[in-house]
């Protein structure tokens, strides 16, 4: 059973919502960042990439990192950029690129729903990163963005949100950088409200689909403020943190590719050979590339040529996690041929997500990597299945696209 509960967002006043969005703060770099928001005092980046105001400051974990954001969050909600509402409530949440819609709901879930696992996760965190956001959040006194969740679609939530939608007009209907239009409903309806979290209720499990380290950090500031106040009787808020909770079948999972710097001291044709030896099919070379077609296809770019690199039968274990293709590449290829042993500390790895296409692939390899190569997108339903047997997917096997926006949402603890 999954809780879910409407909750008083802090929310940009009307009007400031398109100064104010802007990417989520772990898919970009700090000159990144400082380039996001040059000429934008209300950009959120100034909350959740705080050190951009701190241009001598180059250690990310800084204390003067997190006094900045407490104290940058404190001046957008002083002159009037933030409102908070006056009631807990849950909003719909609509994302759109070109032709693919996903619509969620925006509300609080349980930390004690994240401990017993009925918020099922599928990726292994990291301290340094969990460490990084629980300071922020308690300089913040808040959950400065959502975790990006889902669940198994339920077509009572369904006609609930459709029929909310049709009938009352979005507070905020805005196209970002990227072109991806957002647009939000705010639910006051109380009846809405208590339909919504009543269907959740029969839902066993909620699946992160991005942001376990976001969640993993608001499970233990809840902890500790638990411990601060003994007398805690489970409704207040630092006993939640938020989510945009999407159903599966919105969701769109891109591939998440790798980009290696060298070829491990191998010649070209050495390396192909190794691969070959290995029990890959390797295809002949092509000048123009294109995405694999079907779980067991890996696209290579090497040398300014394209291969199709095919997992055979008997390369692929039994294993739900190791016969992934991401596995089958790690452990027959960049492991023994190119000497990558932990892809999630190793410089000489490099990882872009699906949504730059091939063509970014090429340019990497062109400007200081040696070889590309553009992976199957797994489902959500393979996510689900590992997560359900108690299982994590292999570092970097998953790209949601879009992903939801920072700054439109804010839990205060």
């Amino acid at each position: 059973m999954a809780q879910v509960r409407p909750f008083r967002a802090m929310r940009p006043s009307k009007g400031f919502e398109e100064k104010v969005i802007a990417k989520p703060y772990d898919v970009m770099d700090k000159s990144e960042a400082s380039k996001m928001a040059e000429g934008n005092k209300y950009s959120f980046l100034h909350v959740t990439r705080s050190e951009i105001d701190l241009p001598k400051e180059d250690n990310p974990y800084a204390d003067s990192v997190y006094e900045k954001a407490g104290e940058n969050l404190k001046n957008l909600m002083r002159d009037g950029t933030y409102m908070i509402e006056s009631k807990p409530m849950l909003y719909i949440y609509r994302q759109q690129v070109k032709d693919h819609v996903q619509t969620g709901i925006v509300g609080c879930v349980s930390i004690d729903d994240y401990e017993a696992d009925v918020i099922k996760k599928h990726e292994f965190t990291r301290y340094d990163k969990e460490k990084d956001r629980e300071r922020h959040f308690i300089a913040c006194n808040a959950d400065t963005e959502p975790v990006f969740i889902t669940y198994r679609d339920n077509s009572q939530i369904r006609t609930l949100v459709e029929g909310f939608m049709s009938n009352n007009a979005p507070v905020y209907d805005i196209a970002d950088f990227d072109g991806v239009s957002h647009m939000v409903w705010a639910v006051n309806d109380d009846n809405v409200i208590n339909g919504i979290c009543g269907f959740f209720e029969k839902v066993d499990s909620l699946y992160i689909a991005d942001g376990h380290h976001r969640a993993a950090s608001a499970y233990k500031v809840g902890q500790m403020m638990r411990e601060k106040h003994p007398q805690y009787t489970g409704r207040e808020e630092f006993n939640f943190f938020p989510a945009v909770i999407y159903p599966d079948k919105d969701l769109k999972v891109l591939d998440h590719n790798r980009v290696v710097r060298d070829l491990n001291g191998n010649t070209i044709n050495e390396f192909l050979d190794k691969i070959k030896n290995a029990g890959f099919e390797v295809s002949e070379p092509v000048e123009e590339g294109a995405k694999p077609v079907r779980a067991g296809e890996i696209s290579m770019f090497l040398d300014n040529l394209w291969y199709t690199i095919r997992i055979t039968e008997g390369m692929v274990p039994e294993d739900l996690t190791e016969s992934l293709d991401v596995s089958v590449l790690q452990e027959k290829l960049l492991r023994p041929i190119l000497g990558i042993e932990d892809i999630r500390n190793d410089e000489r790895i490099d990882f872009v997500g699906g949504a730059g296409g091939i063509q970014e692939l090429e340019i990497k390899t062109k400007n200081g990597m040696s070889v590309a190569f553009c992976m199957y997108p797994v489902t959500v339903a393979k996510v689900m299945e590992v997560s359900d047997a108690g299982l994590t997917m292999p570092p970097k096997s998953t790209w949601f696209e879009p992903k939801p926006a920072s700054g439109l949402f804010i839990h205060l603890l």
